[in-house]
């Protein structure tokens, strides 16, 4: 009777509960084409973009004091429970070696502290100011959130490095 008792309870850990796994665990979808609602709001937009690899849109600014800016909107939806967001990035400085010096990394947290919308991300070598924009936002939403984060990203790869890589 207990060796039954147990190998129900074994058993029961090892079914996953409906409902569950959408509450404790993020995913990510994989589809690695080009998201067509992005292009139309990008057109309407009238903003000039390309398509990379990924499927991601790519797309390059021109701002204040003859600087540009690179800025990504990711086709890719990621899900957490019932939200669904995406991201929208660009990218403000690259490490050598790899790893970033604390006085970088400690300032980029520090910004991610104040910021309205977003965060500092680490991804490979590179500083991306990352904002996750709901899946389903108006054209307008998409505007504002690139222009964050295409302000953000550039004043913090002239301050970090005075230059103008991105």
């Amino acid at each position: 009777m207990r060796l039954h008792a147990l190998a129900v309870v074994l058993v029961s850990l090892c079914v996953p509960l409906p409902g569950l796994a959408a509450d404790t665990a993020s995913t990510r979808e994989t589809d690695r084409s080009a998201d067509p609602a992005i292009a139309r709001q990008l057109d309407s937009l009238k903003y000039q973009y390309e398509v990379d690899d990924d499927g991601d849109y790519k797309l390059a600014f021109d701002m204040d004091e003859g600087r540009s800016q690179l800025a990504f909107v990711i086709s890719a939806v990621e899900s957490f429970g019932e939200m669904k967001v995406r991201e929208v990035w660009a990218p403000a400085y690259r490490a050598t070696g790899g790893e970033f010096p604390a006085q970088v990394a400690n300032r980029l947290l520090e910004d991610s502290h104040s910021s309205k919308l977003g965060a500092w991300v680490k991804q490979g070598d590179m500083a991306v100011f990352v904002v996750k924009l709901a899946a389903d936002a108006t054209p307008r939403q998409l505007d504002d959130a690139l222009d964050f984060v295409l302000r953000t990203a550039d004043q913090m790869e002239l301050e970090l490095t005075g230059k103008d890589e991105f």
